[in-house]
């Protein structure tokens, strides 16, 4: 599909785009995500339903913009993440030429890179809701949809929604960068891993983690932990803590929410023995879903 060609057909006609290919009907969400009964209750709704002046960006794009919704693609959204940190990388996959202010016409596309080769894919707005809730990503800001528009168009890639419900974190971060991806066990790590994080941080790669356990079923620790989760790796430093060093990550849950709640989170005591400089500088006590 030529993303130009469709707009422009769709504009001189005075029509919103239909994608006949990944259409607003059960069979792009998959028959086997949700039960039956709720399949049929599904809505398509176009942000233009929903919002009397939509964006596809405001203010940039962040992490923070992500609020994950039904469908289990932590996955996806722990590489987007880490995505919107660099935003060389983000220009490929999220073309600048279309938005809801200029030459709209319900029609938007995104790249993946798939078998060597960036694809672009194209998908008309209608986004699915399940008794008035997103069923996509939700948006923090209410009329930002750069989030939910990007993941429909993965979701089209994969052939459903439902195909975005359990996933690998590696897959989405080649996808969304066609990089090379290495993986580092954490039950058997090397001795040097926190210098590694370290150089990886320092030299702009895309990082991400993985919580062991079933990815179909999400069960949150006591700790604030979840089981079977991914998360981004967001920032990797080494402090001065009390009389030494100390190595802190920085980690981010695709939720929105749900931190960590032991050594380093936001209300730890560790903190207190950290240099005022340091601790302005990296301490973001939220309920955003980011923490060391």
């Amino acid at each position: 599909q030529d993303f130009n060609h469709l707009r422009a057909l769709c504009l001189s006609q005075g029509l919103l785009f239909e994608d006949s290919t990944f259409p607003a009907h059960v069979s792009s969400i998959g028959l086997n995500l949700l039960p039956e009964d709720k399949l049929r209750q599904i809505q398509w709704k176009r942000p233009t339903e929903l919002q009397r002046n939509p964006y596809l960006v405001v203010d940039g794009v962040s992490r923070f913009d992500i609020i994950q919704g039904d469908i289990g693609d932590c996955w996806m959204l722990a590489a987007l993440g880490s995505l919107t940190l660099q935003k060389h990388f983000l220009e490929n996959v999220l073309p600048k030429d279309q938005g809801f202010q200029d030459n709209y016409a319900g029609i938007f596309h995104f790249r993946f890179w798939q078998y060597g080769d960036w694809v672009d894919v194209v998908i008309d707005d209608r986004l699915p809701f399940l008794n008035g809730r997103y069923l996509s990503v939700q948006p923090r800001t209410s009329n930002e949809f750069w989030p939910s528009l990007l993941e429909k168009a993965y979701a089209k890639l994969r052939g459903s929604y439902q195909n975005l419900h359990g996933g690998y974190l590696s897959d989405a971060l080649v996808d969304l960068t066609g990089g090379v991806q290495v993986q580092l066990s954490l039950k058997h790590p090397s001795a040097d891993l926190e210098e590694i994080l370290k150089a990886a941080d320092k030299s702009q790669c895309l990082m991400g983690c993985i919580t062991s356990g079933q990815l179909k079923r999400n069960i949150e620790l006591r700790n604030g932990i979840v089981q079977g989760h991914a998360y981004t790796v967001t920032g990797a430093v080494k402090i001065r803590y009390k009389n030494g060093w100390k190595h802190i990550v920085r980690i981010w849950n695709p939720w929105g929410h749900g931190e960590w709640k032991g050594p380093w989170s936001d209300d730890s005591p560790q903190w207190n023995h950290v240099e005022p400089q340091y601790r302005e500088a990296l301490l973001r006590n939220k309920n955003d879903g980011e923490f060391w």
